[in-house]
């Protein structure tokens, strides 16, 4: 009788961890499962940009952080000196495109948040018409090795527009 009893409490003890390593795989394989398909369509960003002009030199510098997010900073440099910088993430939430940028010495340093407005495999659109300039922020994808960062909106009553052709340096 006690072989019996014993042989019962192995089988249900080895019936217990066997349920528990199912439960925990299929939990695992959830979470696996998640994909960011507008971060993975921006990944063309991921690398190191620049437009060097008579006026400075302009880089833009993407990294990608995780599955849903990318990192970005961009400054203006002329001459030793750094004119303006700002740093950037971009970010799926809840199946939302953000694009965050930080501006130093700007909105009290506070990050500002544009949404994805318009997708395609080579443009990125993001809109805050809340915000004092630019509304807009434009990606264009021109090819593997060029880009061209678009900023616009309302600046003084007037409609107004930035360009930044780039090309890739790595």
């Amino acid at each position: 009788m006690k072989i019996k009893t014993s042989y019962l409490v192995l089988i249900f003890t080895m019936t217990s961890i066997m349920s528990c390593n199912n439960s925990t795989n299929s939990k695992t394989d959830d979470i696996k499962s998640i994909t960011y398909a507008k971060i993975e369509n921006a990944s063309w960003l991921i690398g190191q940009w620049q437009n060097n002009t008579t006026k400075g030199n302009l880089q833009e510098i993407w990294e990608k952080k995780n599955d849903s997010t990318l990192n970005g900073i961009s400054f203006f440099i002329v001459g030793k000196d750094t004119i303006s910088s700002e740093t950037i993430s971009l970010e799926e939430r809840s199946n939302e495109l953000f694009y965050i940028p930080i501006v130093k010495n700007q909105n009290d340093g506070q990050a500002i948040k544009f949404r994805l407005t318009s997708l395609t495999t080579n443009q990125l659109v993001f809109e805050n018409p809340n915000h004092d300039f630019p509304q807009k922020i434009t990606y264009n994808q021109i090819s593997n090795d060029s880009l061209i960062a678009v900023i616009s909106g309302i600046k003084n009553g007037t409609e107004n527009s930035q360009n930044f052709p780039m090309t890739r340096t790595q």
